[in-house]
């Protein structure tokens, strides 16, 4: 799988810098490079990339213009490199793959290209499946209808978060939902609980659902999810009620409205 690239940044030497690192990975392919936001929007516009390295300080049109000036395409996976650490909130409110510094390590430019694979990979193979569902619609509807039925019941884990970003505070910290054990809701904030940390997430308890695969990540009370991964005992109750034992020791209530996410553990 060929990563093809482009380099936006207004200094000649951190492009060449970055250049040079890259060749370490066989993967990539810089098919353009850029010295200013407009430049940036017409090359990815041209070469359709799959990745844009993007400085964020540049003369008219910074980083985030690119993004907001391609707002209408499918755009690229964005990873943003500048040397104002001040800007990383913002880059992961953009939704960039990574934030990295300048001078850019080889180290932790490798750990970035994982995440790219990674992200290309799942999508890749998303177009894989819609590439095969209008082959079945034009060939074998009957196929089709079953396959969109099964699907619908089965919702695919690549359309749910691996990672979710949260700011705490004043700090971004990027949270693997396999940690998560589970989530409280408090108004509009979310309270994050991967065993020993707690974080705090501005963030309805509704749209923090739709984010999560619901095959693992279920609400158990009205102001709770549980990560059902992380369920060791069921624990009876009374009024219909019980509790879920966690990896951690901890004790959720699981209330009767919610009794039937108890069935995935009765075999």
């Amino acid at each position: 799988m060929t990563i093809r690239t482009i380099l936006v940044d207004d200094e000649p030497l951190a492009t060449q810098g970055l250049r040079l690192r890259l060749e370490a990975h066989d993967d990539v392919e810089v098919v353009a490079t850029a010295a200013n936001g407009r430049e940036a929007i017409r090359a990815i516009k041209t070469y359709k990339p799959d990745l844009v390295f993007l400085d964020i300080q540049m003369p008219g049109f910074d980083g985030f213009s690119v993004i907001q000036g391609l707002m209408e395409l499918e755009p690229p996976l964005f990873v943003f490199v500048t040397a104002y650490t001040e800007h990383a909130l913002r880059a992961f409110e953009a939704q960039a793959i990574d934030y990295l510094e300048k001078p850019v390590l080889e180290d932790r430019l490798a750990a970035t290209m994982e995440r790219v694979r990674l992200r290309l990979s799942e999508k890749r193979g998303a177009e894989e499946v819609e590439r095969l569902k209008e082959a079945l619609a034009e060939h074998a509807p009957q196929a089709a209808e079953e396959l969109a039925d099964a699907q619908s019941d089965a919702p695919a884990s690549s359309r749910f978060e691996r990672m979710i970003n949260i700011r705490d505070q004043g700090q971004i910290f990027r949270v693997d939902v396999d940690t998560i054990e589970r989530i409280d809701a408090a108004g509009d904030y979310m309270c994050i609980q991967t065993g020993e940390n707690t974080l705090i997430l501005r963030e309805t308890m509704k749209d923090l659902e739709k984010r999560l695969d619901p095959r693992r990540f279920q609400r158990v009370h009205r102001s709770t999810i549980v990560n059902l991964d992380q369920v060791r005992q069921v624990k009876p109750h009374t009024n219909g009620e019980c509790f879920l034992v966690l990896d951690s020791g901890a004790q959720v209530k699981v209330s009767r409205s919610y009794r039937d996410v108890v069935a995935r553990f009765v075999h």
